[in-house]
């Protein structure tokens, strides 16, 4: 998972030579421009004649004044141009302006569970919405703790979708010590409904403890809200409410649904109490619950809710007691105030035993799509394809949309030292799927290409309209903020220091691994028509910003020598770190050359960037377009994949291994000194550092591999599989280490509060793309086609068979895995992010490059 970069990055641009260089970017502004001064000079030269010549020098002069003093306030504020640039939208028709995003797509997907923050949010795909969503009441030790928002510190037993069709089914257990909450949801589009049509949200409580005649243990408390964050006004339904017989709980209006209503049924005896509050701050309504629970307990003694109201409540809350087991159904109605709304009979179908038979629906609906969308029959057992749905049932069902402006970082002038500088970027939105719901509930750009390598495969329309919506947030220079923290809801999870993004900065552009994908999956026909015409459409449109993204790292991120790369952003200055971090690369603390330079030359990038440039060869022939210029691309394509140049910048012919190349000594160690800051631990550097390569074999070293660069024929081939099979460098019973454990920095800590991240621990998205290209080898005919294979099926097995067995031990996915400790999940969880990628190792479902 990468983090936020700190620091700002060396920026190199350089100029290009080529015609292609003067892009659209450029030619359009320019020629406006022209016309535009041609147009004032002949406007302007009949006024002059009768202007005194005295006033118009006074006013030649106060203009040149001006000028002098705008000019020099820029400058001292830092960088003018690029300030202006960085927040302005990249010109050309968005995305999510396709026909294909309209329509029936656009109001099908309107409403969902979108806010993955919380254990049950529901959201419109609009920047102020009806918000609903769930708390409870957990007990432990016999403490009361509310849950609401996603965070390990609840310590549940897990949670998680087990079934999530993306659209309008979906299906969670929550495990709570011994409450276990099933939450289901359900979409409907009935006749009469408002907008973006009804949905329901059914929750069956059960607990396990025998002592139930307890009574504080015997009562299960939920609290479940509406808040709009529009400021709209929400009725409570009557001042009493009960259950028995169906009851409104709540209604309002607003102008994308029309009026709306909020009803609740249930068969089991309850008890329901309310408040009303009116307030902006959504992303505070824990505290306020709880801090209005506390006052009211504190005063009569009883933990409910007072049953009051703030004047416009913009915000109902309705708290539901009933004795376990019990089971509440709630519906929420659009387009009540039409004539034709039929508002019982559309409550009536979202309810009781109606409901119960369209959740099992859309239950048996996920199950077939599951089976014919990865096709695991006789490829897992059953307990892995219980995984597998967990996995790809939380990650869509993890997909949320956000609304906000990123923070952007400028560049500081060495005599600015004192305030902010910052800017926003243009209010935005942002349809995304997210790594993880408890502790990266955003969307980051390198983890959503390893993201739609799924998604696409469940559902290519959900899949396009997400990249739609990345290459939307492009901006005029083809850059895309790398962390996309969007909202306040968003915003409350991050500390304040890893907010802002820099525009230096890059991340690995992995959106081209599934349009790589699709193209060819295209050439193939295996679409259908209508698919094919929308895939096409799409393309069309998205070639123009993915070649100003693969322009930008062309420009920023080059380094020195012909076809050579390296990441922006790196602190040369840093004496806390034992190797400067490499945040932008998305792998952070694998180490890079420890002293960082313009002369250092980065091996993914270069296989990043060869990623990119075959895709918009393939996309241009693909489009049979002329304006699509794709022979330049397929030239940089075969100089990235020249076997000789590679070897000849980043081969060492002694081990055979691929390595970086920079200012590197290996000889740098973190020690306790005393500073006049008291006590520190700060790098020691024991000898000079020298250009060189940076002998350090993990998952960098393996790019040329993943990227299936190396002839299937070559002596090399036979080195990578040696280091690969290796146990006592990558090769663990549960997956490839991400560092060697011959590297002098491996398991070490990078600072005193950094444990090592990216220096031995096992990662999904690597290990994925490894066994991608042993499968490539393995079916290639050459010397080691036989070894390949054997190193596919024997990796294979090990990393389903740990993410399982972790799985069913703990009840989650987890960011990564422990080489030593018999592979035991570490990091964040739950990581449905790439760590879902285990569901395509199973389907044996591979980029197809």
């Amino acid at each position: 998972m990468g983090g936020s970069s700190r620091t700002s990055a060396r920026s190199r641009i350089r100029p290009s030579n080529d015609e292609h260089a003067d892009s659209h970017r450029n030619r359009k502004p320019y020629q406006k421009i022209t016309k535009d001064r041609r147009s004032i000079a002949t406007g302007n030269s009949l006024q002059i004649m009768d202007v005194n010549l005295i006033t118009l020098l006074a006013l030649a002069l106060v203009a040149f004044l001006l000028i002098i003093s705008l000019t020099y306030h820029l400058v001292r504020s830092g960088e003018p141009i690029r300030a202006l640039r960085v927040v302005t939208p990249f010109d050309a028709p968005k995305l999510t302006d396709l026909p294909m995003f309209q329509g029936e797509h656009k109001e099908g997907l309107y409403w969902g569970t979108y806010r993955p923050l919380v254990y049950l949010g529901i959201r419109a795909r609009t920047p102020e919405s009806l918000i609903g969503g769930l708390m409870w009441i957990g007990a432990k030790d016999g403490r009361y703790f509310m849950r609401h928002v996603c965070q390990d510190s609840d310590e549940l037993g897990k949670y998680g979708w087990t079934e999530h069709n993306g659209r309008d089914y979906g299906r969670q257990v929550i495990v709570d010590q011994d409450m276990t909450l099933t939450t289901s949801f359900l979409k409907s589009f009935g006749v009469g409904s408002g907008y973006g049509g009804d949905w329901a949200v059914q929750i069956d409580a059960q607990n396990q403890r025998n002592d139930l005649d307890v009574e504080e243990l015997g009562v299960g408390h939920l609290f479940f809200y509406l808040a709009d964050e529009e400021g709209n006004s929400i009725n409570v339904g009557r001042e009493r409410l009960d259950v028995r017989d169906g009851s409104l709980l709540a209604s309002g209006s607003r102008k994308d649904v029309g009026g709306w209503e909020l009803h609740l049924s249930s068969k089991d005896s309850s008890v329901i109490h309310y408040a009303g509050f009116r307030t902006p701050h959504m992303h505070n309504l824990t505290d306020l619950v709880q801090g209005t629970l506390a006052v009211y307990a504190s005063r009569m003694g009883l933990l409910q809710l007072p049953d009051s109201l703030d004047h416009s409540s913009n915000v109902l809350v309705f708290q539901i007691s009933a004795k376990f087991p019990f089971k509440i159904d709630l519906a929420f109605v659009s387009g009540t105030d039409s004539e034709s709304s039929k508002v019982e009979d559309r409550v009536k179908n979202l309810t009781g035993e109606l409901l119960d038979s369209k959740l099992k629906q859309g239950q048996r609906e996920f199950e077939e799509k599951f089976q014919k969308s990865f096709s695991l029959t006789n490829k897992v057992d059953s307990q892995s394809m219980n995984v597998g749905r967990a996995a790809v049932a939380n990650l869509v069902g993890g997909i949320g949309y956000f609304y906000g402006q990123s923070k952007i970082a400028l560049a500081r002038s060495s005599s600015q030292n004192k305030g902010d500088n910052f800017v926003p970027y243009w209010p935005a939105e942002l349809y995304t799927a997210v790594p993880s719901r408890s502790f990266f509930p955003r969307g980051f750009l390198w983890d959503e290409g390893f993201h739609q390598l799924l998604i696409w495969r469940w559902d290519i329309h959900i899949c396009l309209d997400i990249i739609g919506h990345w290459l939307d947030l492009m901006n005029a220079d083809g850059w895309i903020p790398r962390e996309q923290i969007l909202g306040a809801e968003a915003l409350s999870k991050v500390p304040e220091e890893f907010v802002p993004q820099h525009p230096s900065n890059g991340n690995p552009p992995t959106l081209f691994l599934i349009l790589h994908d699709v193209v060819r999956r295209t050439k193939r026909n295996e679409f259908s028509a209508t698919e094919t015409s929308e895939i096409l459409s799409f393309l069309d449109r998205a070639f123009i910003r993915l070649e100003a993204w693969f322009q930008w790292f062309n420009t920023t991120q080059t380094g020195k020598d012909k076809s050579s790369f390296y990441w922006h952003g790196r602190d040369s200055t840093t004496t806390r770190e034992l190797n400067p971090k490499t945040l932008s690369s998305g792998l952070d603390d694998y180490p890079r050359a420890s002293h960082p330079n313009e002369d250092e030359r980065h091996l993914d990038l270069r296989c990043w960037m060869l990623l990119a440039a075959d895709c918009l060869h393939s996309i241009s022939e693909l489009l049979e377009n002329k304006k699509h210029n794709g022979k330049e691309y397929h030239m940089m394509a075969e100089l990235l994949s020249d076997f000789e140049i590679l070897n000849q910048i980043h081969l060492d012919k002694a081990s055979g291994a691929y390595y970086d190349y920079g200012n590197n000594t290996e000889k740098v160690r973190l020690r306790w000194q005393e500073t006049t800051s008291g006590r520190e631990l700060l790098r020691e550097v024991l000898e000079t550092p020298q250009l060189r390569l940076v002998p350090h074999v993990g998952y960098v070293s393996l790019f040329p591999f993943m990227m299936k660069i190396i002839p299937p024929e070559s002596w090399v081939l036979g080195k990578q599989l040696d280091l690969i099979s290796n146990r006592s460098m990558l090769w663990t019973n549960y997956g490839l280490r991400s560092l060697a454990k011959t590297s002098s920095v491996y398991m070490k800590r990078n600072t005193e509060h950094d444990p090592p991240y990216w220096r031995g621990p096992i990662w999904m998205n690597m290990n994925y793309l490894i066994l991608s290209s042993l499968h490539h080898y393995s079916q290639e005919k050459g010397p080691y086609q036989a070894r390949a294979s054997m190193i596919y099926k024997e990796l294979r097995q090990n990393l389903i068979k740990n993410v399982v067995n972790n799985y069913f031990q703990t009840g989650y996915l987890w960011e990564q895995y422990d080489q030593t400790k018999e592979g035991k999940g570490k990091g964040a969880r739950p990581f449905t992010g790439w760590t879902s990628l285990v569901l395509l190792i199973m389907a044996e479902a591979f980029p197809n490059h």
